[in-house]
């Protein structure tokens, strides 16, 4: 059964616990912001979070070393900018916890062959190689090591990843059978409805991405207020001039959804306020909208990119408090499946 995160949801002291992360490549955009740091800046004082950086997923594709260090600093600089206190969640950096690797390693001895062959990311991305790697086929067991490692109740998620936490609760209830005790919480998937997938301006079929081979359809947070302008006027909608409610094109919809996201207005709502508009006009709201979201986030992060050093405690901050929590749970792990405990 799929939960859903509820703004109501008052303050508990047992909270529920959240895992989510973002992969540091290319820069981050809006979908990004709307399905993911929105969300996490307003669950981190209601629920116990952890939030990652994660590079070892990364790294299945090719990177540039020093763009993805880079990229590494930005994302941290982002998060925080968007309002992520550590006082309140744990910030950190996947490589920078050596438990993610182990536990990859042990939930591969009970991952199917098969059940990696049927996953429709993979299916998706090795279309766009010409050299498949192991690491791109096996990237769903890193990512249930991710959220499993880490105890987690709720797992935010787009319908895209949905069937990524399925594994994971899989994986989870098969180690759990075999060893007759519960070496893992079993997740469940969050699934956001309003905003959980931006799509493309140039292409409004497909979801907004850093991955994306024109970048006009994607809202970069580094984009300049000029650059967000032009690529929010330049979005594709259709050969009507203004909106109309019985013919609602797929990128004026689209815009709508974003203008929604950001005003927590409902997208049916923010339709009827555009309808009879034309879309000079609506492009205008939307423009002005998102570069008054992302104009401060931008400035702040980019101050905050003038202390690494600063960042750089951020990091092993966040590797000490996600290490307590995964080690306890590869103790677990390594009990159960009968590695011997390591020498004091």
């Amino acid at each position: 059964m799929n939960q859903k995160l509820d703004p109501a949801v008052k303050p508990r002291d047992d909270k529920e616990k959240i895992f989510s992360a973002i992969q540091p490549t290319s820069g981050l955009h809006l979908g990004n912001y709307v399905g993911a740091l929105k969300n996490w800046v307003a669950e981190q004082k209601r629920y116990s979070c952890t939030f990652g950086i994660v590079d070892l997923h990364a790294i299945t594709v090719p990177q540039d070393p020093k763009e993805l260090k880079a990229n590494v600093y930005k994302a941290l600089a982002y998060y925080i900018a968007a309002g992520l206190d550590t006082e309140h969640c744990t910030l950190f950096l996947q490589s920078q916890v050596p438990q993610h690797t182990e536990l990859t390693w042990v939930l591969n001895c009970f991952t199917y062959f098969g059940e990696l062959g049927r996953m429709t990311q993979f299916k998706d991305k090795s279309k766009r190689q010409e050299s498949v790697s192991v690491g791109l086929y096996d990237y769903p067991v890193l990512m249930a090591a991710d959220i499993l490692l880490h105890d987690t109740n709720l797992v935010p998620v787009g319908d895209d990843q949905k069937q990524h936490v399925e594994l994971t609760r899989d994986l989870a209830e098969r180690v759990n059978r075999r060893f007759g005790n519960d070496v893992f919480v079993i997740p469940q998937p969050a699934i956001k409805t309003t905003g959980a997938r931006i799509m493309d301006l140039q292409d409004p079929a497909i979801k907004m991405s850093k991955s994306a081979t024109n970048p006009s359809g994607v809202l970069f947070f580094d984009d300049s207020d000029k650059q967000l302008t032009k690529k929010i006027n330049s979005a594709v909608t259709d050969s009507q001039t203004s909106v109309n409610p019985d013919n609602i094109s797929p990128g004026i919809r689209n815009l709508a959804e974003i203008y929604a996201s950001l005003s927590d207005i409902s997208p049916q709502a923010v339709l009827e306020h555009f309808t009879g508009k034309m879309y000079g006009v609506v492009k205008k709201e939307v423009g002005e909208l998102v570069t008054a979201i992302l104009r401060p986030l931008r400035n702040e992060a980019n101050r905050l990119l003038s202390d690494q050093s600063s960042l750089d405690l951020v990091l092993k901050n966040g590797a000490d408090k996600a290490q307590q929590v995964a080690e306890a749970t590869m103790k677990r792990v390594r009990e159960s499946v009968g590695f011997l405990p390591r020498s004091k």
